[in-house]
């Protein structure tokens, strides 16, 4: 090589070594390859670790080889050029792998002596080892990147809730169960990242479970709050369960008189078992948690039971409704026969006179009546008064 393209090939290199020795400070002071050094590690990430500080220790090694063989260089040209050398340096195989240096996966048993590569070679070795270690460090800091900073926010949350427990004086087993399963997910997720695809769906339950149990604990303070108030609007719910519970009676006795054989729903009964849960909640008080759940049930019970009531009620006053719907029709259709002159028309009268005492018996047969008036309408349509 001449002088000129010694001295592009050193410059060149030096460029090349303050690159790489950038590289390789960047990979040591990655967050995750921090982390994967401190950490106690298990599983598959144990075993990519392994092998990725083996190859670590092999591209610092070359590294070392390399700037070596540059700084001999460097300081052949700075005395009197040796061309023959320096080319020899740069450009050829300068650089000596003893057999304890091989990396042991390209070690042989046939292996007695050592190789010489070139730097060209080096370089090579020094970017397939780098790549590998930075393949693990990427993989780890992507699972630790997508686990992490979710297990923060359960802890943030669990804190709350452990907050909100401690004001209601009480213990929650369910809490400990879910921050027991993320503490295990965190030091599963710490221990071995890669070995980690199953905790995203495990860690995704226990924080919906946490988000619940937050909530439960958040209505337990409310309650707490205003027990006093909210006892007292459910027992005049209840009061209304009550009264609307007689009304149904009423209905029922009301048809039952008036309706034959009428179909009824069965008659709602629950106020007295309402009042006595609601009764049961005082001796519960200062379990706040456990009354919380009690609470919003029996909530839930009477907001049901009136429902219930009032859809009994309203389906045994249809019945009569029924019954007067056909009466008011009766009526109108026998108007209609008196105002155009068939008032004397016997067929038409029998017919009349039937519904009617149908509809005016008591109890009334619905299906009978209906039928009845369903008769004296198509005769009136037969005769062309039926408008």
């Amino acid at each position: 090589m001449s002088i000129e393209a010694l001295d592009f090939a050193l410059r060149r290199r030096a460029e090349e070594r303050d690159r790489i020795s950038d590289d390789l400070l960047d990979l040591d002071s990655h967050p995750a390859y921090q982390l994967l050094e401190g950490a106690r590690l298990t599983g598959e990430t144990r075993r990519h670790w392994d092998e990725a500080q083996a190859r670590a220790v092999t591209l610092w090694w070359l590294f070392d080889a390399y700037r070596g063989v540059l700084d001999r260089a460097q300081k052949l040209r700075a005395g009197k050029p040796d061309l023959a050398a320096l080319t020899g340096l740069l450009a050829g195989p300068s650089v000596e792998l003893k057999p304890e240096n091989v990396p042991v996966e390209k070690r042989s048993l046939l292996r007695a002596a050592g190789e010489w590569i070139t730097l060209d070679t080096v370089v090579a070795r020094m970017d397939a080892a780098y790549r590998d270690v930075a393949e693990t460090v990427a993989a780890a800091d992507t699972a630790w990147g997508a686990l992490l900073p979710r297990l923060d926010e359960a802890d943030a949350a669990r804190r709350s809730a452990q907050d909100l427990l401690r004001d209601l004086d009480g213990d929650d087993p369910e809490l400990d169960r879910i921050g027991a399963g993320i503490d295990r997910v965190r030091a599963e997720i710490t221990a071995d990242p890669l070995g980690s695809a199953a905790l995203g769906g495990e860690l995704d339950g226990l924080i919906a479970d946490l988000t619940a149990r937050r909530a439960l604990l958040e209505q337990a303070a409310r309650i707490r709050a205003d027990y006093g108030d909210r006892a007292r609007r459910l027992g005049d719910r209840i009061a209304r369960v009550a009264e609307a519970e007689n009304e149904a009676r009423s209905i029922r006795d009301t048809v039952l008189v008036k309706i034959a054989s009428p179909a009824l729903p069965a008659l709602p009964d629950q106020a007295a078992a309402l009042r006595d849960r609601l009764g049961a909640l005082r001796t519960a008080r200062d379990r706040w948690l456990e009354l919380a759940g009690r609470l919003t049930e029996l909530e839930g019970a009477v907001d049901e039971a009136l429902a219930r009531a009032r859809s009994a009620t309203e389906s045994m006053a249809g019945l009569l409704g029924r019954r007067d719907e056909l009466r008011g029709r009766l009526g109108a259709y026998h108007a209609k026969v008196v105002r155009l002159g068939h008032g004397e028309d016997a067929a038409l009268g029998e017919l009349y006179g039937r519904a009617r005492t149908l509809l005016w018996t008591a109890p009334c047969d619905l299906r009978q009546a209906t039928v009845a008036v369903a008769a004296y309408q198509q005769a009136i349509s037969r005769i062309g008064v039926a408008g």
